[in-house]
């Protein structure tokens, strides 16, 4: 019997169901297994959760800021899609830009050969190395001033 990319997919998924989803390690599994970098989540990862239509949920210790190429900023859950090489529908992670905080609307790796991971970020689309998202970032717990500043950064960009 010949299993398809569709049944390998369906298989691999509901194995994750029943595997303990605990650990930063394994959620870094999980997503190197859907073929994307295990370091999109910072090392704070508390638990997370996969249902079965694959809405992922990650929850964090707190709230942090971590740095790929610039600043981001987590929610302490932030939520997705999971499809293989893309997190669509993302909320919870903002990133800066030109001293704005942009919500980050999507990742996607379409094509691992090319070393680049495509950000979202609703105005505009970014790519990034592949390699600054191997490992974990550390995210360092901010207080709420950092969080309000993010808030008015987004509502000052709604406007425009």
């Amino acid at each position: 019997m010949s299993l398809t990319p569709t049944s390998l997919l369906t298989l691999s998924l509901l194995l994750l169901l029943v595997l303990p989803s605990t650990a930063t390690s394994s959620l870094h599994n999980l997503l190197q297994s859907q073929g994307l970098p295990g370091g999109l989540f910072p090392n704070t990862v508390k638990s997370y959760n996969l249902d079965p239509m694959g809405r992922l949920e990650v929850h964090l210790d707190s709230s942090c800021m971590a740095k790929f190429e610039n600043r981001v900023y987590f929610d302490n859950t932030v939520r997705a899609n999971l499809s293989f090489g893309v997190l669509n529908g993302l909320e919870g992670l903002i990133q800066e830009e030109l001293f704005l905080w942009l919500p980050v609307k999507g990742i996607s790796v379409s094509d691992p050969s090319s070393g680049l991971i495509l950000f979202d970020i609703g105005v505009a689309h970014k790519q990034l190395s592949l390699s600054l998202f191997e490992v974990p970032p550390l995210c360092n717990p901010q207080g709420a001033s950092v969080k309000e500043d993010v808030v008015m950064s987004n509502v000052f960009v709604a406007q425009r």
